[in-house]
């Protein structure tokens, strides 16, 4: 197999780099933010881990051991937060697959500690160290991955984190439910340990990859960048599709290719916009994260038993079907985000998910009524639907493309490490918030879905089908931001061959060809 990889090219290479890497990446994020939430409430888990017992205890005792609960589960987010934001300082200097190597070994570390863990505090060193290495993963992984795919399929390509996000929730939930009828602490030590085996896939494969092609060029490493992208693209070296995408990538760079980047210029405007760009980085991930999406699919056994008063059985039936469901329905995100584009997604998908949520607050403020407690299982099934639309992999995938080359690896470090500490928030209220005010929780979720339309329509600009350099000349060339908006869905930029003061190939912005002729 490795000899495969080896010898693999073009379409080939990218459906390796899919199952061999991102596939095992976002199944650990997925499996592991989840894990916990469907062990909490076994009696093995309470007996091991008494500090933490929500079984055996009640009144004051219990809703203090909730909230400590709380924090051990969110420890898994604090390390993800530092494992994310390392990658500001470590991604451009050790390149994409050594981080990536370095957050699967991290995660195989984490995995080994939690599962053979007799103390709490063994079991919070690994939610950390496990934490830290999925942090690592979620900021290189879709970076590595947009520099690499082709234009007109970037979309599908990376939107594909999303769909094994949800494999890991899917795993996570009926692999809980089948060992939840096992006996001792083999019920909640084998799902945690069945994780190393995706941290193991991508130890053993991701150095049989060609490194990004972009870092490459900027590391001033041109004949290596050619091959790489020879071999991403399934062209020959010397052909000309891959000697003018090298030329354009090499003209992105010359402007910084001698400097280097300071973090402080994402707070600035001046030419490049990049306090706009990183303010969309930073915005969309906390609309991920205060949407309810991590609410659902993390805490959907405890909303089933809590709210809806159903057996625990049932509870983690309904969850498993629940998360199966919605790994269906990101077929739907595949479809249509290179079809209808980032914008419509991110609009259907916000406006779904805030009437899902205003829906299942009214239907959960009835106690002990069986018609209430279909119509909240119903739209919790279907805000499962309209998560996959826009926020489970587009989120990640549109900070790669607006982000400049010289800044992506920082901005998409520090945004996903922003996604992870609203993730930290999600996951310490969360628990307090069901057991103590209830259906008035889920408002919160639906204000924040609501004004994700509108916030869309106004600031982010359309990127489906361009090139990375041509986004980043959209943002130099376009004067306003109310224009970049109107720009990226009225007009497209391409490459022409025309001389500029340098000699190299430039890239000039023309109106679309379907206006020039009218």
């Amino acid at each position: 197999m490795t000899f495969q990889l080896l010898k693999s090219h073009g379409d080939a290479l990218l459906v390796f780099q899919t199952i061999f890497v991102v596939a095992p990446s976002f199944i650990l994020y997925g499996y592991n933010l989840s894990g916990l939430g469907g062990l909490v409430n076994l009696s093995t888990w309470a007996s091991t881990f008494s500090e933490i017992d929500t079984v055996f205890t009640t009144g004051a005792t219990k809703t203090h051991d909730t909230t400590i609960q709380g924090v051990v589960v969110a420890c898994f987010t604090l390390g993800a937060i530092v494992g994310s934001f390392s990658c500001t300082f470590f991604g451009d200097t050790f390149g994409r697959k050594k981080l990536m190597f370095s957050g699967a070994l991290f995660t195989l570390i984490g995995t080994i500690l939690q599962a053979s863990s007799f103390s709490l505090a063994q079991l919070i060193l690994g939610r950390i160290i496990l934490g830290n290495g999925v942090g690592q993963l979620s900021a290189t992984v879709p970076v590595w991955q947009s520099e690499c795919s082709k234009p007109g399929s970037r979309g599908k390509h990376v939107i594909m984190d999303g769909v094994f996000m949800t494999v890991g929730y899917f795993l996570e939930s009926w692999i809980n439910l089948g060992f939840y009828f096992t006996s001792g602490t083999t019920e909640w030590r084998a799902p945690i340990a069945i994780s190393a085996f995706f941290s193991l896939v991508i130890l053993a494969s991701v150095f049989s990859f060609p490194e990004s092609p972009r870092w490459l060029v900027r590391m001033n490493r041109i004949d290596e960048a050619r091959s790489a992208l020879s071999r991403y693209k399934g062209e020959d070296e010397q052909s000309d599709a891959v000697a003018a995408e090298l030329s354009a990538i090499e003209a992105a760079c010359e402007d910084f290719q001698t400097q280097k980047a300071s973090l402080g210029e994402m707070f600035t405007m001046g030419e490049e916009k990049l306090a706009y760009r990183f303010g969309l980085c930073m915005l969309l991930q906390f609309f991920q994260q205060m949407c309810g999406s991590n609410l659902v699919s993390v805490y959907s056994t405890i909303i089933y038993q809590e709210n809806l008063g159903l057996s625990s059985i049932t509870a983690r039936t309904l969850s498993g079907g629940m998360l199966t469901f919605k790994l269906l329905s990101c077929s739907v995100a595949f479809w249509s985000i290179d079809r209808l584009g980032r914008r419509a997604c991110f609009m259907i998908s916000g406006a779904g998910m805030g009437s899902c949520m205003v829906a299942l607050a009214v239907a959960t403020s009835f106690k002990d009524n069986y018609g209430a407690s279909i119509a909240a299982a119903f739209f919790l099934f279907l805000f499962c639907f309209f998560t996959p639309i826009g926020f489970l992999g587009a989120n990640f995938l549109y900070c790669t493309e607006v982000a400049p080359l010289r800044l992506r690896s920082s901005m998409s470090s520090i945004s996903t490490a922003n996604h992870w500490i609203w993730n930290f928030v999600v996951n310490m209220v969360t628990p307090i918030a069901i057991r103590t005010i209830g259906w008035k929780y889920y408002l919160v979720s639906a204000c924040i879905g609501a004004i994700i339309p509108v916030v869309v329509f106004f600031y982010f600009p359309e990127t489906k089908g361009r090139t990375l350099e041509e986004l980043d000349i959209m943002f130099k060339q376009v004067p306003s931001i109310r224009e970049i908006v109107k720009v990226s869905q009225q007009q497209r930029i391409i490459y022409d061959d025309y001389e500029i003061p340098n000699g190299k190939s430039g890239i000039e912005m023309k109106e679309d060809i379907d206006d020039s002729e009218k």
